[in-house]
């Protein structure tokens, strides 16, 4: 019993330990558009998945959900979530996790454009203390090139991007999992509840 349990964990890390290679062309514009393709154990597995648009939502239906939502947020509410950003601690766990999760990831002509805009520019300016520097560090990579672009006036989330990337999902699990256990990110979550 304990022999077959050992096998299956170590089958379970060598399959964890095979990189998978990772195609994207994806846009979103109020909707996702684009496919990307997924290659695991050296080509032979092969899964392309398609994004298909969705149906656009009626400038009525629209209208109606931004009213909505607008009424229901109280200028106490708004910068609630973003409490949390304020910790220097919490912020540089998460800055070190993505720059680790970054770096362990292989890259290959990555093309891509971000455009964030929370509605609020008080808002979008603390979500910026923390992509500021993200951006920063992605816009000195040799393999592509990664632009952030702050929207102060109008809630927005834009996205075009293409590339390959290749990743070993042990690797991934490894840095998932310290960050998990990572006492500034458990202090943040806390507070979050605190909050809400």
């Amino acid at each position: 019993m304990l022999s077959g349990v050992v096998a299956f964990l170590l089958l379970l890390i060598v399959l964890l330990a095979i990189p998978i290679t990772v195609t994207f062309k994806v846009s979103w514009q109020q909707v996702f558009q684009g496919y990307i393709k997924l290659q695991w154990a050296f080509g032979l597995v092969r899964i392309r998945i398609p994004l298909a648009q969705s149906k656009a939502t009626p400038p009525e239906t629209e209208e109606l959900a931004q009213k909505a939502s607008r009424n229901e947020r109280s200028p106490h509410k708004k910068t609630k979530p973003f409490s949390v950003i304020r910790k220097k601690a919490f912020r540089r766990r998460i800055i070190r996790f993505i720059s680790d999760f970054w770096h362990a990831v292989h890259k290959r002509n990555i093309r891509m454009r971000i455009r964030i805009g929370l509605g609020d520019p008080a808002d979008t300016g603390q979500l910026w203390a923390f992509v500021g520097p993200v951006s920063g560090m992605l816009a000195n990579m040799q393999e592509g090139t990664i632009i952030f672009e702050p929207e102060f006036l109008d809630s927005t989330f834009e996205l075009d991007s293409s590339g390959d990337i290749r990743i070993i999902p042990l690797q991934l699990i490894y840095l998932t999992i310290g960050l998990l256990l990572s006492p500034p990110v458990w202090r943040g979550i806390k507070q979050m509840r605190l909050t809400e």
